[in-house]
């Protein structure tokens, strides 16, 4: 029972919620211990406040998910481990400590929470159906943990950082779309009729592009001493696109980079450099 819950909150995909501390390292206040604390539990309600989507997705998606070779087998509510009633009280009880626990510690990143839960329901039940509007609702929810962590912390955020991080989301699930054409074809979901594999790795490329072009502004305008992380951004770029068409990953973004060691090692050099680099600036 326990294990099949845990299986449902994903922590797995918890590894997305990083995207909190970026204004934390951003802004050089991780010298702070008040600052990485106020961030760190701003990154936990954000974890709780995924898998309260996750467990709603997956109810919605019950039946469709029976029907998905892997998810099948996977998902604990689509392999009938786990009762929806389950799920249900389990959702109830997360959402419940999210509200109280984000209204004692802190009530505008609770407002941000409700907004990214709100958002992502809306994906669940209609926007996901839509193409286009599919990906950035996604992209959107990255967003929204940057703001969060600068609301936390109280340090504002430069508008560079948004449409960076609002980029790299939409390379991230325009590959996702594309890995999820190639593989299983359009009836593993139901938007992909109105794509194609040509569509989306152009959707792909316009992001990664427009990633690294925003990336680098932010840096020679406003962090001129990270200029030397730009190269490791587009070999991570350049990295995930390998073992996307090598070994036909992407189609879960998170364990594409989670089992890929050279990825991991990128991002560990990168999160390193820029606090060297901002700490010693």
């Amino acid at each position: 029972m326990i294990k099949n819950i845990i299986q449902l909150l994903r922590p797995a995909h918890w590894v997305k919620n990083f995207f909190v501390f970026i204004p934390l390292v951003f802004s050089g206040a991780f010298i702070k211990f008040d600052a990485v604390i106020d961030a760190s539990l701003a990154a936990i309600l954000f974890c709780l406040a995924s898998s309260v989507v996750y467990i709603a997705n997956d109810i919605h998606d019950v039946e469709s998910d029976r029907r998905h070779a892997s998810k099948a087998r996977l998902r604990p509510l689509a392999s009938a481990a786990l009762s929806v009633k389950a799920a249900l009280y389990t959702l109830f009880i997360m959402l419940a400590i999210i509200c109280v626990a984000g209204f004692v510690l802190f009530p505008e990143v609770l407002y941000v929470l409700l907004a990214y839960i709100a958002l992502m329901l809306a994906y669940t039940w209609y926007l996901k159906y839509q193409p286009v509007l599919d990906i950035f609702t996604i992209a959107i929810g990255f967003v929204l943990r940057i703001y969060a962590g600068a609301i936390a912390i109280d340090v504002p955020v430069s508008p560079w950082t948004f449409v960076t991080a609002l980029s790299l989301a939409l390379y991230l699930a325009a590959i996702k779309r594309r890995q999820e054409l190639i593989l299983h074809g359009s009836e593993s979901r139901e938007v992909l009729n109105h794509y194609t594999e040509s569509l989306v790795t152009r959707f792909a490329e316009i992001a990664a592009t427009s990633a690294l072009v925003f990336y680098s502004i932010y840096v020679l305008s406003s962090r001129p001493e990270l200029i030397m992380t730009i190269p490791i951004v587009l070999f991570g770029l350049f990295r995930y696109w390998y073992i996307v068409e090598s070994f036909q990953s992407g189609e879960s973004p998170t364990d594409a980079i989670l089992k890929d060691f050279q990825l991991v090692l990128t991002v560990l050099v990168w999160i390193a450099t820029t606090v060297f680099l901002i700490w010693k600036g």
